[in-house]
C-alpha cells in the first residue's frame, strides 16, 4: 500500500501530463533497483558489499550470482594480490585446488564501465570469452584493462560500496609464491560466504 500511495505521489508531481500508462512505465526508472543485485562477500579480513550492473553487464551479472546461489564461492580464497593493482579470487580452495567451474562467458568489456578502483571486473585468459568464475577488485584505476578498439579489456560488472577498507586492508598484504603462483597471500584470505541481499 505504501508504495503505491508514493507511485501515486511521484507520477502527480513528476508527469502530471503524461497519461497513465506512459507515467507508470517512466515511474519505474525512479524506483531503487533491485536487492538482488547487491552481493555482501564475507571474509576473515572483513565484509565487501558489491552493487552489480546487471543493465550493462547482464550475462556477467547472471554468471557470478549463478556461482553465488550454488555456493561456490563459500570457502575459495583471494590467491592473487598485487599492492597497487588489484585482489582476485573465486577460484581456488585454500589448499590451493582449482574448483570446477561453469562454461565460459561471452566477454561484456564493451559497456561503457570502467575498470577504475574498487570497480569489480571478471578475470580471463588471454582468449577474451574465457571468463569463468574468477573475478578481481581493482584497487586502482586501471585503464589500461578497459575496451578500446586495440585492446578487448576486461569486464566491469559492478562496484564496491561497502568495505572499501577490507579491500584495502587485503591489498597490503604481503604475499609469496605458493602452490606454485606467484602474489599469493602469505596469510590466507579466506572467502567465507557470499550471499545475495
Amino acid at each position: 500500500m505504501k508504495v503505491a500511495i508514493k507511485k501515486s505521489i511521484l507520477k502527480k508531481i513528476l508527469y502530471p501530463f503524461l497519461d497513465e500508462s506512459l507515467s507508470t512505465g517512466f515511474i519505474f526508472l525512479f524506483l531503487p533497483q533491485s536487492a538482488q543485485h547487491k552481493v555482501l562477500i564475507e571474509t576473515n579480513y572483513g565484509k565487501i558489499t558489491l552493487q552489480l550492473d546487471s543493465s550493462k553487464a547482464p550475462i556477467t551479472v547472471k554468471n557470478f550470482e549463478d556461482y553465488v546461489k550454488s555456493g561456490f564461492y563459500d570457502g575459495t580464497v583471494f590467491h592473487r594480490i598485487i599492492k597497487g593493482f588489484m585482489i582476485q579470487g573465486g577460484g581456488f580452495a585454500i589448499d590451493g585446488t582449482q574448483k570446477q567451474t561453469n562454461v565460459p562467458i561471452v566477454l561484456e568489456s564493451n559497456n561503457g564501465l570502467k575498470n577504475i578502483r574498487y570497480s569489480i571486473a571478471m578475470a580471463r585468459t588471454n582468449d577474451p570469452n574465457s571468463a569463468t568464475s574468477q573475478f578481481f577488485i581493482n584497487a586502482v584505476d586501471n585503464s589500461f584493462l578497459d575496451y578500446n578498439a586495440g585492446n578487448p579489456g576486461y569486464a566491469v560488472f559492478g562496484r564496491v560500496i561497502d568495505g572499501f577498507e577490507t579491500v584495502d586492508k587485503i591489498e597490503n598484504l604481503q604475499t609469496e609464491t605458493k602452490n606454485g603462483m606467484s602474489d599469493w597471500p602469505t596469510e590466507e584470505v579466506i572467502i567465507q560466504k557470499v550471499s545475495l541481499i
